[in-house]
């Protein structure tokens, strides 16, 4: 069983996720993905199920890229940062814009505010090899 670490002000992979969100936010493709494994894994589970999941750095780059054109703005905000052995499970606030029509309820100019987690491993080459998101 891993244990929380409490001594975590140096531990890189804070660094690395932090990069991550703020390439999400910016819409920056290249700086989401620079610090992905080859064979990273992605899930995004809603009330306890599976709705997404994708194998690959290519493969997430791409999904990624579709999905940006879903909003007009959107930004991840850490309120929480909890650090084990493993991975790192991170508190998230998300405020997004539509900037198109997705369903009858979801219309463009909707805003979506959601809270989550996110939970983030690291391969022994400190790049991101599963990235589980949460609601």
């Amino acid at each position: 069983m891993a244990n929380q670490d409490v001594n975590h002000g140096a531990d890189p992979r804070e660094g690395i996720i932090k990069n991550y969100i703020a390439g999400y936010n910016a819409y920056d493709l290249t700086r989401m993905t620079e610090n992905l494994a080859d064979n990273m894994i992605f899930e995004n589970i809603q009330a306890g199920v599976v709705t997404d999941s994708l194998e690959g750095r290519d493969a997430f780059w791409e999904q990624a890229n579709s999905a940006k054109d879903f909003f007009s703005q959107r930004k991840q905000t850490i309120t929480g940062i909890r650090y084990f052995e493993h991975y790192i499970e991170v508190d998230i606030d998300y405020v997004a814009t539509l900037a198109m029509d997705l369903s009858e309820e979801h219309k463009q100019g909707d805003q979506i505010k959601l809270q989550g987690r996110s939970i983030f491993e690291f391969n022994d080459d400190g790049k991101i090899s599963v990235i589980r998101d949460i609601s």
